[in-house]
């Protein structure tokens, strides 16, 4: 049966535009570091810069995944862009742990810090990672929603760094900085794992949460002269293109005019879930099943 084409030019634009902001305030951040001498933003610019080899590799794995399908990959790239969410998401998770490493010591030993300088910093490095998150917030493709979480936890730690800098202009509080660090990094760090788990789940061909394949069953076995359904699978490409196959047993009687009209059956009833490839066999009988 035929299959759609799905391309997403506009994701990998997005994650584009996400790698270059990323990138040009990582070199504006190492600045900043030097410029307020705090060791707390030029970590967090090694931290910065991290997350734009890794945008940077969503960005050419979600380009090789638009490709057509050839002799060695029949189904087309899709997952290429799945393995840059699992590499992503194993990134992000490093940093997490970089970032623990350095705030839990300051929980037993508080620094200062030059707030004036650091609220400056914090004001554009939640804009650019905001702007670029928000372009990125309502994709589908698990490669785009890690990138995401990427660029959520950098806005989350600069709101959490202009939070304490402007108590800190009144307030002798240093170690508020560790504690909202522990905080974000554990908020992002459980979102990250459960993509993780997502993701996972599609490279083992796990059914798609949003998808009942007996559900589907029954709807199959709905339409007249079906006798039974079996062998009925779905799986996912990439988390946003998923392919269906099932076997449709007709019964010996069945003539060939109704074959046609069952097959034609079949794609109105899958139609709303929008199938990136579908492959039915129509069986004349028990017998007629090549696997069983």
């Amino acid at each position: 049966m035929p299959h759609k084409h799905d391309h997403f030019p506009e994701t990998t634009e997005r994650i584009r535009t996400a790698f270059f902001l990323n990138l040009a305030f990582t070199i504006l951040e190492l600045f900043g570091g030097w410029w307020a001498n705090s060791v707390a933003i030029l970590s967090d610019a090694v931290h910065d810069l991290g997350d734009s080899l890794s945008l940077g590799l969503a960005w050419y794995l979600n380009n090789v995944s638009q490709r057509e399908k050839d002799a060695r990959f029949s189904y087309g790239y899709h997952r290429f862009s799945l393995l840059g969410a699992l590499l992503n998401a194993g990134i992000l998770i490093g940093g997490a742990i970089f970032i623990l490493s350095k705030a839990v010591p300051r929980l037993l030993n508080p620094e200062s810090v030059q707030a004036p300088r650091m609220i400056l910093f914090a004001v554009i490095g939640a804009l650019v990672n905001g702007a670029a998150a928000l372009k990125l917030r309502d994709s589908k493709n698990l490669n785009a929603r890690v990138v995401s979480w990427h660029l959520m936890e950098d806005m989350l730690g600069w709101i959490a760094v202009l939070i304490v800098s402007l108590i800190l202009l009144f307030v002798d509080l240093p170690i508020l900085d560790p504690i909202l660090s522990i905080l974000i990094t554990a908020f992002v760090t459980f979102n990250v794992l459960k993509n993780l788990r997502e993701t996972i789940g599609v490279f083992l061909q796990s059914v798609p949460g949003e998808i009942d394949v007996r559900e589907i069953d029954r709807e199959l076995q709905s339409i007249p002269g079906v006798v039974s359904t079996h062998h009925t699978h779905v799986w996912s490409l990439d988390g946003e293109n998923h392919v269906l196959t099932t076997h449709i047993n007709l019964g010996p009687s069945a003539s060939r005019e109704k074959a046609s009209q069952v097959k034609e059956d079949v794609k109105s009833i899958l139609e709303p879930h929008d199938f990136f490839h579908l492959t039915v066999e129509i069986e004349f009988g028990e017998e007629d099943c090549a696997m069983c």
